[in-house]
C-alpha cells in the first residue's frame, strides 16, 4: 500500500497509524468515571511502538489528556533518539490534573493552547509537533476560527508543522480547512459508523481522513480487550452515552454482536483477522483514510500492521457489507 504526505511537502506516512489512547493507562473524569482502557505495562507499550517502527508504521496519534499526560510521556520514551523516523500527532483542548490523573474539562483559550503545546513538547521530548489537533469536537465555530489562526502562528514559529480538528462535524472541520496548513481532520469512522459527509469534505479540500475508533473500541476484533472490558479503570466497563456498543460491565450488547457476526465472513475473507478486515473496509471506503487503531501489546501492533499485506477490501465486498448491514424494510 502506498505512502502519502501529511500536507504538501510534509512528512511521509503510510496508510496506517497507531492511536495511543490505550497506552495512557488509567485516568478519570471529575465524577471518578474511567476514561482510559485500564492498567497498562509501560515497557510493553514502548516495545509495541518500537515494533511498529520496525514494521514500517511511523505515524502515532496521541493527546495531552490521555492518561493525563502519561501517553505522551510513554510515546516520547519509545521514540527517544529516533525523532526523525516518526510522525507525531497530538491534541489539545482539555485541562487535567497529572497528579490525580483527572480530566477537569475543556479550555479553549489561546493562552491555554500555547501552554498545552509547550507542555506536550516537553512530555514528548521534541521541539516540534507534526500534526497538532483541536480535541474539542463541539467547540463553537468562532472559537475554532480563532484557534485555527493561532495554529498558523505556531507553524510560523516552527512549533508545529500542520494542524487539524478532531471533530465529527463537517462544518467545524471546514472552518479549520480554511487555514493554509490544515492538512487533516480526525473523525469517527468504521464499519458501523460511516461518515460520507466528512469523507466528501476531505476529498473536496484535499484533507487526510484520520479515522479514530476504526475497530469500534474493540468490538471489531477477536481478542483486543476481550478479557479486560469489565476491568476497573476501563471506560467500556462504565460506558458513557456515546459508547453505544457496550453495556454496564463492558459486555458487547447482543444487537451489536449480531451485527459483527453478520459481516464476519466478509471481513475475515482472504485470511484476514476480524480487525484486519475492519481496517481493510476503511481503505476501501476512501483512498484518503488513515485509520489509527489502538494497541497495548506487541502482538496487537503486529496484527494491526499486518493488515497492510492484504490491502483494501474489493468494491464487491464493500457493497456486500453495506447490504448486510442495511436496515430491514417495513
Amino acid at each position: 500500500m502506498q505512502t502519502t504526505t501529511l500536507g504538501r511537502g510534509g512528512p511521509e506516512i503510510g496508510p496506517l497509524g497507531f492511536g495511543c489512547w490505550a497506552i495512557g493507562g488509567e485516568w478519570q473524569d471529575l465524577d471518578g468515571n474511567p476514561l482510559g482502557w485500564g492498567k497498562v505495562d509501560d515497557d510493553e507499550s514502548v516495545a509495541a511502538i518500537r515494533r511498529a517502527l520496525e514494521l514500517g508504521v511511523n505515524f502515532f496519534d496521541t493527546a495531552d489528556v490521555y492518561g493525563a499526560g502519561h501517553s505522551e510521556r510513554v510515546l516520547g520514551r519509545a521514540v527517544a533518539g529516533r525523532r526523525d523516523e516518526v510522525v507525531i500527532a497530538t491534541k489539545w483542548g482539555n485541562s487535567f490534573d497529572e497528579t490525580t490523573r483527572t480530566s477537569t474539562g475543556a479550555v479553549l483559550t489561546p493562552a491555554h493552547a500555547r501552554q498545552a503545546l509547550t507542555a506536550s513538547l516537553r512530555r514528548l521530548g521534541t521541539d516540534h509537533i507534526d500534526l497538532y489537533q483541536l480535541h474539542t469536537g463541539d467547540a463553537p465555530l468562532a472559537v475554532g476560527a480563532e484557534l485555527r489562526d493561532l495554529c498558523e502562528e505556531f507553524v510560523a514559529e516552527g512549533l508545529i508543522r500542520a494542524y487539524g480538528w478532531s471533530t465529527d462535524d463537517p462544518a467545524r472541520a471546514a472552518v479549520f480547512a480554511e487555514g493554509p496548513h490544515c492538512v487533516a481532520v480526525q473523525h469517527q469512522c468504521n464499519v458501523f459508523e460511516d461518515a460520507p459527509a466528512m469523507l466528501d469534505l476531505c476529498a473536496r479540500r484535499g484533507l487526510l481522513s484520520i479515522n479514530r475508533g476504526p475497530l469500534a473500541m474493540g468490538l471489531l476484533t477477536d481478542k483486543t480487550g476481550a478479557g479486560s472490558r469489565g476491568a476497573k479503570g476501563d471506560i467500556r466497563a462504565v460506558p458513557p452515552s456515546w459508547l453505544r456498543w457496550f453495556g454496564e460491565g463492558g459486555g458487547a450488547l447482543p444487537e451489536w454482536v449480531a451485527r459483527v457476526d453478520a459481516v464476519r465472513s466478509v471481513l475475515t475473507s482472504d485470511g484476514r483477522t476480524l480487525a484486519q478486515g475492519a481496517l481493510a473496509w476503511l481503505w476501501a471506503r476512501s483512498e484518503l483514510t488513515v485509520p489509527i487503531p489502538g494497541f497495548r501489546s506487541v502482538a496487537q501492533a503486529e496484527e494491526n500492521a499486518g493488515a497492510r499485506e492484504f490491502g483494501p477490501l474489493s468494491a464487491a465486498q464493500l457493497l456486500e457489507i453495506s447490504e448486510l448491514l442495511a436496515p430491514e424494510g417495513p
